[in-house]
């Protein structure tokens, strides 16, 4: 007679009893101790001193006020700098074509980016891997070989280097990084949703501004960030194509050498603090959204 619970005779089993489970408790971390501890702590302070230690220079720079023409001893502190931020009109100008650049470049690099995003996850055809792989190709190549290109391009063209060109060159790039930034994006988006948009009477074009763009906005948001920044910091590609146009960095690059006066400082600053706000907006935004 065998009953649950009880050894069964010759086999010595337990009937209906439950395993009894293995133990699963995580091994203890390992000690580093006192001085390994001290190690990680202090490399960790190096190494966030290393990133915004220069940031905070430039910061406090812009309340200097500088014996000389360069803004690189500090003198005494002043609000000069910021009561006048456009005192120099070359500076001025070279600011707001940076800003009109990245503005451009980063609207364009954008629509282009997230339609090649979408087309590479959702469609298949000829030579989808070939584009694939040429998406990669302006995040590995060096800056001055792809400055010399374009460079050798617009001159084979026949294209006076200036604006146009800058905008041109700076579009190239950023379209990769959008592309590749709103793609982790497109990939985790349910399209299931899509169909059952259609199925309730919605046409593509109104699926696509009601269901498919508001799920893969905070990628576009985050690439337009990064493609803003990266347009707005260019210096090597942009120096090859620039022509007469002159931009933040070319202004500061030119300038380290006949002085650098301390609105340098203050737009930095200023451009700066709108990124911060703008990053903070973006994360509140995220953190709202629903998954």
């Amino acid at each position: 007679m065998s009953m649950e619970g009880i050894v069964q005779q010759g086999t010595g089993e337990l009937t209906g009893s439950s395993p009894v489970a293995p133990n699963t408790r995580p091994a203890k971390p390992r000690q580093l101790g006192f001085f390994g501890e001290l190690a990680l702590k202090a490399s960790a302070v190096l190494v966030l001193l290393f990133l915004f230690a220069p940031i905070f220079v430039i910061v406090m720079f812009s309340f200097n006020k500088p014996q000389g023409k360069f803004n690189l001893k500090w003198s005494q502190f002043s609000l000069d700098a910021w009561t006048d931020p456009f005192r120099y009109p070359e500076l001025t100008k070279a600011m707001a074509n940076s800003l009109e650049i990245a503005t451009l470049s980063t609207i364009v690099a954008v629509v282009l980016g997230s339609f090649v995003a979408i087309a590479l996850v959702r469609q298949r055809f000829v030579g989808r891997d070939t584009l694939d792989t040429f998406l990669v190709l302006p995040l590995t190549a060096a800056e001055v070989v792809m400055g010399a290109s374009l460079l050798t391009l617009f001159l084979d063209l026949g294209w006076n280097r200036g604006f146009g060109t800058i905008v041109i060159a700076h579009i190239g790039f950023e379209v990769s990084f959008v592309a590749l930034t709103v793609r982790a994006r497109v990939r985790g988006h349910d399209w299931t949703l899509e169909d059952a948009s259609m199925d309730l009477g919605a046409n593509p074009r109104r699926t696509f501004w009601k269901v498919t763009l508001p799920m893969i906005l905070p990628g576009i948001i985050a690439a337009a960030m990064l493609s803003f920044a990266l347009s707005l910091d260019d210096f090597i590609i942009t120096f090859f194509n620039a022509g007469s146009t002159s931009t933040y960095p070319l202004y500061v690059n030119a300038a380290v050498k006949n002085g650098l006066p301390p609105q340098v400082n203050v737009l930095a600053t200023a451009i700066l603090v709108v990124s911060l706000i703008l990053l903070g907006l973006s994360g509140l935004r995220s953190r709202r959204a629903p998954d």
